[in-house]
């Protein structure tokens, strides 16, 4: 097991999670998935006007605070390879200028070919 995120781990293909995790992504987004969670909030606000055992009660707010849990982690794994994915295109349009700017010396030149691949370093 690794503890690196999966924008870092790098390689040519997706893993597992990071297909498993780009299609609840877009399953989430979905208009279909906000009405599931719709009835599933339904059903936990009617559980609690019915009155029913609290057994029931708390499988409800239970499955409510898994799902929960299970979306945050894929909305964390969202994130993180997004951010990569901008950071990777930033650093080459720096590149790309610094290439087209490499006979002149200033320092907004010097502190561009510092700044890149600076997000390794924090």
């Amino acid at each position: 097991m690794t503890f690196k995120s999966p924008a870092h781990r790098g390689g040519p293909k997706r893993g597992m999670f990071e297909e498993l995790a780009e299609r609840a992504s877009n399953l989430t987004s979905s208009p279909l998935f906000f009405l599931i969670c719709l009835a599933f909030v339904g059903f936990f606000v009617a559980a609690h006007a019915a009155h029913l055992p609290l057994e029931l009660l708390l499988l409800a707010g239970e499955s409510m605070t898994a799902v929960t849990l299970l979306l945050l982690a894929l909305l964390k794994n969202s994130e993180m390879r997004a951010e990569h994915a901008i950071q990777r295109k930033l650093d080459a349009i720096a590149s790309a200028l610094l290439d087209m700017n490499e006979d002149r010396d200033s320092r907004a030149l010097r502190e561009l070919k510092e700044s890149i691949r600076m997000e390794e370093e924090t």
